[in-house]
């Protein structure tokens, strides 16, 4: 990893690949074939893009209790006690409403009302990933969403991995449909013979996932366009640097276009972690990404004083940020701009991702700064309600006339006027 002295500007924005004007037609014909010809454009691109032909658009019950059966039971139950975790993380975010009396009978309230219906997108075809269902799912049920409907794309055998048909199960989400890429996101906004719509699509896909959520948001909600994963650590020389090392990796084996930073006041760490990360890439499985991303956006940054440190981290806006140093908790309070906060050596990132309970779906690129990770808040909507007695138009009605007035809407002025005296 390349080690510099840190410098104020410092940025994890990149140049994402992507979104040029080729791949933007390609997603909106496949947008407006599906809307179109609904069922027929799904098995279409499938056959295009996925190399198999689905019969069934719908997977069957049998091919749910079928990984049931085939997945280890040990991974069952790691899989059921981190459902049980993030459930009651996202518990905690629960919003009632208010009732506000304002006397004479007048009223100002705020209602919660869960949206009717989600869709997931899970990526698939030759990886899996059951931890997304959980953490798109669950905060979806807390917050009361009725219909949650899941995509994804099968494997050439026509099949979903059995960890996310299984996390699904263990969730009780049995509407699940074998279609991936943009034709799944435009299912879920305009439906189809098969799928009916949803109200918000939720979930992170390659680029032609992004593009056809972007062009659809209008027509229904979408959580964030993501970018690749990023990590930044703040660290000193308590550090352990394999452990730093590692840390580092874990996100750098996710894309070449992702980011790892390290921001410390030790340049002895600077070094060791360094020397780790290209000794533990030597052996990474997926060696050639990590190496790729470390090459291109690993950076290790070394401040002079730790206050200029954490003003970095701060710049950054990391969507992860362990804090592995001395006071650790402290300096966790001066930290404004971060997706996810790991305090301390036991909180690799990792422990988020999968099992502590708080949701791994943040703000990539930087959006940190002003974007909030997947909650509850995110499957629900807030309805203003307003309850006036007679009194209490009476007692304001030259006010708002007066102001509407203002604004050159008379409408609006003979409307709050049109009530009571005149026709007493």
């Amino acid at each position: 990893m390349k080690i510099k002295k840190l410098e104020k500007g410092i940025s994890l924005k990149r140049p994402l690949e992507g979104g040029n004007g080729e791949q933007i037609k390609v997603v909106r014909q496949v947008l407006s074939d599906v809307k179109t010809q609904g069922d027929a454009a799904l098995r279409t691109y499938t056959e295009r893009w996925d190399g198999y032909v689905p019969k069934n658009l719908r997977v069957s019950e049998e091919e749910i209790q079928e990984a049931v059966s085939e997945l280890d039971p040990q991974l069952y139950k790691d899989l059921a006690e981190a459902a049980e975790n993030i459930r009651f993380y996202h518990e905690q975010q629960i919003r009632s409403g208010y009732h506000l009396e304002l006397g004479d009978g007048s009223w100002l309230g705020q209602r919660v009302t869960a949206l009717d219906a989600v869709g997931l997108y899970v990526p698939g075809g030759t990886a899996a990933y059951p931890s997304s269902v959980l953490m798109n799912v669950i905060p979806a049920q807390v917050a009361g969403v009725k219909r949650i409907v899941i995509t994804s794309p099968a494997g050439l055998n026509g099949k979903l991995p059995a960890g996310v048909l299984v996390a699904a199960h263990l969730l009780g989400i049995d509407e699940i449909y074998k279609v991936g890429g943009a034709q799944a996101i435009a299912a879920l906004a305009y439906g189809t013979e098969t799928i009916s719509p949803v109200d918000k699509i939720t979930g992170p896909g390659n680029i032609y996932v992004a593009l056809a959520k972007r062009e659809v948001f209008g027509e229904v909600a979408i959580d964030m366009i993501a970018g690749p994963s990023e990590i930044a650590v703040l660290a000193d020389d308590t550090a352990y640097p394999d452990e730093i090392a590692a840390d580092l990796l874990s996100q750098a084996e996710h894309d070449p276009l992702a980011c790892s930073i390290l921001v410390t006041t030790s340049e002895q760490l600077a070094k060791k972690v360094a020397e780790e990360v290209e000794k533990q890439l030597l052996n990474l499985p997926r060696q050639e990404v990590a190496r790729a991303s470390i090459e291109k956006f690993g950076v290790i940054y070394v401040a002079e004083t730790l206050a200029d440190a954490v003003e970095a981290i701060n710049s950054l806006a990391p969507e992860h940020l362990e804090i592995v140093m001395e006071n650790a908790e402290a300096l966790a309070e001066q930290i404004r701009h971060a997706g996810g906060i790991f305090i301390g050596r036991y909180s690799s990132e990792p422990v988020g991702d999968y099992f502590a309970g708080t949701n791994h779906v943040l703000p990539t690129n930087s959006t940190a700064r002003f974007a909030s990770g997947l909650n509850v808040d995110d499957f629900v909507k807030k309805s203003s309600i307003v309850y006036y007695s007679e009194k209490t138009w009476r007692d304001n009605a030259p006010k708002i006339a007066r102001l509407a007035r203002m604004e050159g809407l008379e409408g609006h002025a003979r409307a709050v006027e049109s009530r009571g005296w005149e026709k007493e």
